[in-house]
């Protein structure tokens, strides 16, 4: 009688699996963190976010990489991205301040995660069209990672050494509604995973990474904290370039356009 062989995981369920595990490990990273704020550990629940925010620009990359990309982890992502982005960050912010402000502050709460949930509604749906791949290179309002991390910045602040004479937990509230608010914008953000790098420029880029790592291991609040403001003010330069290349592109079809008419 032959026997049948039966394989525990084939190698075509292996490339599904892997992104979908560290998809997982990204929500239950920002579970824990509310978790550990309501325990009034405020710097632990701040790192597991961090670890979230990179997890999810990873398994993305590897679900590419080894031709694992299917609708079942997209949608898992999006689920995983409200959790960790949407929700857990404005928990961590409402255990340690927003509370404070009554129902002024769950209020604020629920704006935030209802614009989170709408903007990776509105991401999901998005299709550019192929005369108009450049715009790939931006996001429409801020993506929920970003926008998870920004909201913490006060806190961050506030576990940290620094003291620039601010009361930062006042402006807490208004950061808040505003992250929001550029959730659902349109204004145009880089896109970062879309940008090539020249061999050359290879090695500058792993230097570059290496001193990331070197200072979130060491100072990483207060890394946080500067790429967070770094981020902020390349809004406006990310408004500007929007702007340039969708002119040059307007210019470039209007140009097609009447060689086609002589």
């Amino acid at each position: 009688m032959e026997e049948k062989k039966f394989k525990l995981v084939t190698s075509k369920k292996t490339r599904y699996l892997l992104p979908n595990i560290l998809t997982l490990a990204g929500v239950c990273l920002g579970i824990s963190s509310i978790k550990f704020s309501i325990d009034g550990n405020y710097s632990l629940a701040v790192t597991l976010i961090l670890f979230a925010a990179i997890l999810d620009a990873l398994d993305g990359r590897i679900a590419r990489l080894i031709k694992g990309t299917s609708e079942f982890g997209k949608e898992l992502d999006s689920l995983t991205d409200f959790v960790s982005f949407g929700i857990a960050p404005v928990f961590i912010l409402y255990f340690w301040e927003l509370n404070n402000y009554g129902k002024l502050g769950w209020a604020i709460t629920l704006i935030y995660s209802v614009c989170c949930v709408l903007r990776l509604a509105r991401f999901n749906l998005t299709k550019i069209d192929e005369s108009q791949s450049w715009k790939n290179n931006f996001f429409e309002g801020i993506p929920s990672p970003a926008g998870g991390l920004l909201i913490l910045m006060p806190l961050i602040y506030d576990l940290t050494d620094l003291n620039i004479g601010i009361d930062i937990k006042s402006i807490t509230p208004y950061l808040t509604i505003s992250i929001a608010i550029l959730l659902v914008s349109k204004i145009p953000t880089l896109a970062l995973k879309k940008i090539s790098i020249s061999p050359k420029a290879t090695v500058f880029l792993l230097l570059g990474i290496g001193i990331v790592f070197i200072s979130l291991l060491f100072y990483t609040l207060e890394t946080l904290l500067f790429f967070g403001i770094v981020y902020l003010i390349s809004i406006p330069v990310s408004i500007f370039v929007y702007n340039n290349q969708n002119h040059k592109n307007s210019e470039k079809i209007s140009d097609d356009n009447h060689e086609d008419i002589l």
